[in-house]
């Protein structure tokens, strides 16, 4: 398939993309906390048990992997991305390096990993990726315009890499939930965020047809007092989104951002519930979502192999929920 037809496959309707690509360090302190000893090979068994779950490919459309377990095989050898394609899974690669602070930005943080990125790419793709992702970090209080820029720039560089490689990019500029702001900072960094990033996509001749936006939502942060409803989330994302985002971009796959699975589908569906309501919008609205939908597997397995079938029937739970929240009108979670 070529770009615009992986960008459409991938928030195909009732399907949205599983993040099961936490560093090595991430995942090994994830792990720990459940006592599961941290290994390559746990985390290989952890990875394996999320994408061997039966039905996942009812709900999921791709599963984002770290560079570690798009190196590894699965039992009788065959690797992770081969593995995705027989399960009728997309694989996909997270191909940022982390974040570092940025100089005289009052705090913020800029997204690295350019450097041999092209080379990067192309061995990913021989490995079975058919597209990408790379996260920005942004701060909403105080946040600084040469943050902005920066890595939106930086993100411009990746997606262009990206289409040059035929691989599709997930551009994810995430405005971070932990705080004690409201719903209107949330909605200004956003704004501002995204006003950016298309303004550098578009500068870098990055194609919006071949790519997947991978926003948050317009949510309160945790700390405020105020917790936004599913209608108020729903009426400020769909805003942000209608004045900043091309119509050509095929789907829009919200990322979860520390939310539990019931909070971001209650929000999920209540997005689509308006989106309707106010008419069909020009893209697809679906999910993204880590730990959201894969908390509760790592919890019930904790390492033994007795415990996977429950922990897959939990993890297909979540999925289920989303992939029926990115559908449309949900009425329970919309009248929230």
């Amino acid at each position: 398939m070529g770009l615009h037809q992986v960008a459409a496959a991938l928030v195909a309707p009732g399907k949205g993309i599983l993040a099961a690509d936490e560093s090595i360090a991430t995942m090994s302190r994830r792990l720990e906390a459940v006592g599961v000893v941290p290994s390559a090979d746990t985390r290989r068994d952890y990875r394996r048990l999320l994408l061997t779950t039966p039905g996942l490919d009812s709900w999921v459309s791709g599963i984002i992997l770290c560079d570690e377990t798009l190196g590894q095989d699965l039992p009788g050898g065959t690797t992770f991305g081969e593995g995705a394609a027989a399960f009728g899974i997309m694989a996909g690669i997270k191909v940022d390096k982390g974040v570092t602070p940025l100089p005289f930005a009052d705090g913020g943080l800029v997204t690295e990993g350019l450097d041999g990125l092209r080379g990067r790419l192309e061995a990913y793709r021989e490995r079975g990726a058919v597209f990408a992702k790379w996260r920005a970090v942004l701060s909403p209080a105080g946040l600084h315009r040469r943050t902005v820029h920066a890595n939106a720039h930086a993100l411009a560089r990746y997606a262009a890499l990206c289409q040059e490689a035929g691989i599709v990019p997930i551009v994810e500029p995430e405005v971070l939930m932990d705080g004690g702001h409201g719903l209107a900072v949330c909605r200004a960094a956003t704004a501002s965020a995204l006003g950016a990033v298309f303004a550098e996509l578009d500068a870098m001749g990055v194609d919006p047809r071949g790519i997947v936006l991978k926003p948050n939502m317009i949510i309160s942060g945790t700390q405020h007092e105020d917790q936004a409803r599913p209608a108020e989330v729903a009426r400020e994302t769909l805003h942000v989104l209608s004045a900043t985002v091309p119509p050509a971009v095929p789907g829009i796959a919200f990322l979860s951002g520390g939310q539990s699975n019931e909070q971001a589908c209650a929000n999920l569906a209540a997005i689509n519930a308006r989106a309707a309501t106010d008419g069909a919008p020009p893209w697809r609205l679906t999910f993204s979502f880590g730990r959201a939908l894969v908390s509760d597997a790592l919890r019930t397995w904790h390492g033994v192999a007795a415990n996977a079938e429950e922990a897959q029937n939990r993890l297909a739970a979540n999925c289920r929920r989303a992939g029926e929240a990115s559908k449309g009108p949900v009425t329970a979670a919309a009248g929230a």
